[in-house]
């Protein structure tokens, strides 16, 4: 008697591509097929419908044999199955042999047939994976996607390792809201048993949250509620908005938002009944429905503090509780008081001491007492320091930064202030910390810093184009941690159309391992000074060369406070074009004005310098809170031909606001006074005693709103053109190109002020780099005396007011006309025209601008765009709307 037993899978493919994983993939004849079968029950003969009942199946088991492999051994099929030679088989036995075959995920089909006891065991392997081909992703990469595939080439295809694959796949598009997308997988047939299995993805619109419903909610308004949540309505203002995308986690953690909102504000039992999202019929949107139940509004009862540590007085910190019996409930404020108590049980170095909050909720009076307990604990010792994670930084570098050593009481405070000046390196990346981890003993702790380093190299070749210097070509090396031992070592070489520098510096912050620092500068300045002319064009004006050094030296004098010296030796040479400002081989004033003329020739300046610096910062790179004020003072003098004595005073203050938003208030100022006395050019007359290449300048970069040099003392230009009107000849100014120059001679004293909020972007504006903020600048630069021109006999003819022929010395002189002396109404005629000048911007009246700008470390440098208004100006100021600098340091 001979039979068969098979149990029926699935279809199988039947085209050179079909659809798989249980999607309708089985081709229609497949289908209808299959309709017109009705299939044996798995592990049961199959016998014509018109035949008498079988018999039972049994007997002794003769042979068997395994047909229809390829890949595998017959043994090895036979191995999955309890099927063996002289044992007796029935029909329970034989159904487990098919179970066991298939349960193996190896084969497509398998049958047994049975010839008295000779089994025969035909299979159809299924196929070997060729590759996984993924197609129409573009929102999600490939390296996204691919590692969450467990199917892989040389793999043995199974339908049920598609279908996670595809579920895997969608939960990933589910993550990023795309709740619509869907996976399409197909099996291409190739030659030798292999298949190509491909993943047709139509990955549809981002789901965004079209509403946001708040049910049960009368204290508060529900625009006022969803300010509080991180989740948005999706509306055109928040075209750039992550927030407005559907996300099942942000959900949950909305609803930790609202009741935190909630206890803030005394609402000690609220809670969320119910928060539901329901898709969109269209797939696109999602409508958020939260049902909440505010409760009654609830006050501080009696609050207080009892501690069991003997150095900590519960009355003592039961006044400086900052809730007060009757205000209104405010579980935030409960936490944070229980990490200031915290803290201040560790700054006397309890670092284990546990707080704990116990609440007495009177329901009748609506009032909520807390009494704030702190448990005994042992004073805690430094037991080590453990450095983990820096391969290249040396372990002294960090561990000096430590304000705790080994066997030191411990000291919270001290412990921040560690963290606050390692991060301040620069070397490491953010979100450093230093854990602390019981020791060996209940009065040891363990402080641990588990670092991870960053590049602290750079190099650079770049061009750019920066709105001040325009063109630009640099190249730098810089390392920050030379050696590893946190070493500076610097050199750059950078050329514009305006200026040029070569310059090469050294950095020790800790000198023979003493809290020293010691550091020196070489460098090559020459620096092209330009005029603005009314086409926005510049000309150069002098050529200053700079070649000099310095030395420097750091010592601290307190853990914020430390002082800086200096020397610095520079030999100057400004040059002015003869060909363009000379007659007879002098400088002519006329042509080039007094303040060019005075500013030509070689001098050499030895000066000596020192900086007080205060800096509490938590970081000194990029701060979020803390201040820093330094105070400067240069003697130059100590030989070499100028002399003169600047001081300036620099400060800023950093406030975080909440929710990653900073408030920053910075203010600067200097004076630069003459130790020279009177100076008088080569005419005789007086000049200022502050030579032009040593004053103060005030602009763009620092002042946004205003050109380089756009603010302060300044001398315009305007050359004359005659006309004659009924015989009647006259001078009026022309206004058109290359016929008006700009000099800004700067001033002696100038003040400059900043009030600025950076502005939180979403996590993936941060991992570009963007910092966008809204500022405000304020301030002056004046303190210059009036430059004036010559007379013809030596003496000194200041600037006019307008309208008026009094030499008051203050806006205006005229030259036109026969005459060589331009004294007030008086004209002359000289070689280059005729021409009128304006003295302009000699004022301390405060100059102001507000605008918004956005830093971007870009993949190909640093980018810093302002755009700013200028709000306040004087007269003969300079504003500039937009600035921008690319491919430089800002």
């Amino acid at each position: 008697m001979k039979s068969s037993l098979r149990q029926r899978p699935v279809v199988a493919a039947l085209l050179a591509t079909t659809m798989i994983a249980g999607l309708p993939a089985v081709p229609a004849m497949a289908q209808q097929a299959a309709a017109q079968q009705t299939p044996a029950p798995a592990g049961t003969l199959a016998a014509p419908a018109s035949a008498p009942a079988a018999a039972p199946i049994q007997g002794t088991i003769r042979a068997i044999s395994v047909i229809g492999t390829q890949r595998l051994e017959p043994d090895t099929v036979l191995s999955y199955t309890k099927l063996r030679i002289g044992q007796p088989y029935t029909q329970e036995s034989l159904d487990q042999g098919l179970r066991d075959l298939y349960e193996t995920e190896l084969f497509a089909d398998v049958q047994i047939r049975n010839d008295n006891g000779a089994l025969t065991v035909e299979v159809k392997e299924n196929p070997v994976i060729n590759r996984i081909v993924l197609e129409g992703n573009k929102r999600l990469k490939e390296d996204k996607i691919r590692p969450e595939i467990k199917l892989a080439p040389r793999q043995i295809y199974t339908r049920s390792k598609v279908r996670a694959d595809v579920a895997r796949i969608v939960e990933l598009y589910r993550r990023q809201g795309r709740f619509a997308a869907t996976i399409e997988p197909k099996m291409v047939q190739l030659d030798q048993n292999r298949v190509d299995i491909v993943f047709e993805i139509s990955e549809g619109p981002k789901s965004k949250v079209r509403q946001i419903n708040i049910i049960g909610n009368e204290k508060f308004k529900d625009g006022e509620l969803r300010t509080q949540m991180v989740t948005k309505q999706s509306r055109w203002f928040r075209l750039f908005s992550s927030g407005t995308s559907y996300d099942p986690d942000r959900l949950a953690y909305d609803q930790q938002k609202l009741r935190q909102f909630y206890l803030t504000e005394g609402y000690a039992d609220f809670r969320v009944i119910s928060a539901v999202a329901e898709l969109t019929p269209d797939k696109q949107d999602f409508i958020i429905t939260y049902v909440v139940e505010e409760g009654d509004r609830y006050k501080f009862g009696d609050v207080k503090v009892e501690s069991d540590i003997r150095d900590l007085s519960g009355d003592g910190l039961t006044k400086r509780l900052p809730m007060k019996k009757g205000d209104w409930y405010n579980a935030k404020q409960v936490e944070d008081t229980v990490d200031t108590l915290s803290e201040t049980a560790g700054l006397f170095g309890y670092a284990f001491a546990d707080v704990s909050p116990d609440f007495n909720r009177q329901k009748d009076t609506l009032t909520m007492g807390i009494n704030f307990r702190i448990a005994n604990a042992p004073r805690v010792y430094v037991e080590r320091v453990d450095i983990n994670g820096n391969t290249l930084t040396q372990d002294k570098v960090v561990r000096r930064e430590f304000r705790l050593a080994e066997g030191d009481a411990f000291n919270s405070f001290l412990v921040k202030r560690s963290k606050d000046r390692i991060n301040s390196l620069g070397f490491f990346q953010e979100k450093l910390d230093v854990e602390q981890k019981p020791g060996s003993a209940p009065d040891r702790i363990i402080l641990e810093t588990n670092v991870q380093e960053k590049s602290t190299g750079e190099l650079s070749l770049s061009a750019g184009f920066s709105s001040l210097e325009r063109f630009i070509v640099s190249a730098s090396i810089t390392q920050r941690n030379f050696r590893g031992k946190g070493q500076e070592l610097r050199t750059s070489v950078n050329y514009s159309a305006y200026s040029k520098s070569v310059e090469v510096g050294f950095t020790e912050p800790y000198f023979m391992d003493k809290n020293i620092a010691l550091g020196g500068d070489i460098y090559r300045r020459d620096l092209n000074s330009f005029r603005y002319l009314t086409s926005n064009t510049r000309d150069t004006t002098y050529e200053q060369s700079t070649t000099g050094f310095q030395i420097r030296a750091g010592v601290p004098i307190t853990e914020y406070m430390s002082l800086a010296l200096r020397y610095s030796l520079n030999y100057d040479d400004v040059t002015l074009d003869k060909d363009t400002y000379y007659t007879n081989g002098t400088c002519d004033p006329i042509l080039a004005g007094r303040y060019l003329c005075d500013a030509i020739g070689k001098r050499t300046t030895s000066s000596l310098g020192y900086s007080l610096i205060y800096d509490t910062r938590d970081n000194r790179i990029r701060a979020t809170r803390g201040q820093n004020l330094t105070l400067s003072q240069d003697f130059a003098g100590l030989g070499g031909s100028v002399k003169y004595v600047r001081t300036r005073i620099q400060g800023a203050k950093y406030v975080p606001l909440g929710s990653g938003f900073i408030f920053s208030l910075s203010g600067e100022g200097g004076y630069i006074h003459s130790l020279e006395g009177t100076r008088r050019d080569a005419t005789g007359a007086e000049v200022d005693p502050v030579r032009l290449t040593d004053r103060f300048f005030l602009g763009e970069p620092q002042f946004r709103g205003f050109d380089i040099r756009g603010v302060g003392p300044r001398v315009k230009r305007y050359y004359l053109q005659s006309q004659t009107v009924d015989g009647t000849t006259s001078y009026v100014r022309d206004t058109s190109n290359n016929n008006v120059t700009d000099d800004a001679l700067g001033g002696r004293v100038y003040y400059l002020a900043r009030a600025e909020v950076e502005i939180p972007l979403g996590s993936g504006a941060r991992e570009m780099g963007l910092r966008p903020s809204i500022f405000m600048d304020a301030g002056a630069v004046a303190g210059l005396k009036n430059p004036g021109l010559i007379n013809g006999d030596g003496s000194f003819a200041g600037y006019c007011d307008p309208g008026t022929d009094a030499p008051t010395g203050s806006t205006r002189v005229r030259a036109t006309g026969t005459a060589r002396a331009p004294v007030c109404g008086t004209n002359y005629t000289f070689a280059g025209g005729n021409f009128e000048e304006e003295f302009l911007g000699n004022t301390l009246k405060p100059r102001l601008s507000v605008g918004f700008g956005v830093n971007w470390n870009s993949p190909f440098g640093p980018f810093r765009i302002d755009i700013a208004k200028a709000l306040l100006k004087e007269p003969g100021d300079d504003n500039k709307l937009i600035t921008f600098n690319v491919g430089t340091q800002f």
